[in-house]
């Protein structure tokens, strides 16, 4: 082999090298963190309780996050914790749920706790305690928003958790 035939040969090795290279870095899942810092929330909790209720019969809309538009339940949480006290969250309840907040026994939850349910893998809904064992949560399509009991045969099932954001 000449000179000129090894460079070429060299040379289409370096380019094939890095192009593997890339594509190996490119191809890479993103990995979530399995937490991140959550916002320091001061309001108080029943303002956070008044404002959910004020929300009940809302028309459940699946990405929908605002009163105009209607609501899914991560867009119902967001909405709230935004009007009240001005606290921007993840948009959805899987996020939420990944947030370093202080985990809530059920026997423990206050007005303005979150609670967190799973259908299968992950964290599929969330809710805003309300009290006296109910909360209040935009749970399907057809629906609106309203108020339920924690102790329901599906939400009892599936609760998985609370967190407590306001401190």
């Amino acid at each position: 082999m000449n000179a000129a035939a090894s460079r070429q040969a060299l040379r289409f090795t370096l380019v094939l090298l890095a192009t593997l290279l890339l594509a190996a870095c490119g191809s890479r899942t993103p990995v979530r963190p399995s937490s991140v810092a959550a916002p320091r929330i001061t309001a108080d909790p029943n303002d956070i309780l008044f404002r959910a209720i004020s929300l009940v019969g809302t028309p459940y809309r699946y990405g929908g996050n605002t009163p105009e538009s209607g609501f899914d339940c991560s867009g119902l949480i967001g909405y709230v914790f935004y009007d009240v006290a001005g606290a921007r969250l993840p948009r959805s309840a899987a996020d939420i749920d990944r947030l370093d907040a202080p985990p809530v026994s059920r026997q423990k939850l206050v007005a303005g706790d979150l609670v967190f349910f799973r259908d299968g893998g992950s964290i599929s809904h969330i809710g805003i305690y309300v009290g006296e064992g109910r909360f209040v949560h935009a749970p399907s399509r057809g629906g609106t928003v309203r108020l339920d009991a924690l102790d329901g045969d599906y939400w009892r099932q599936h609760y998985v958790g609370a967190k407590r954001l306001i401190r």
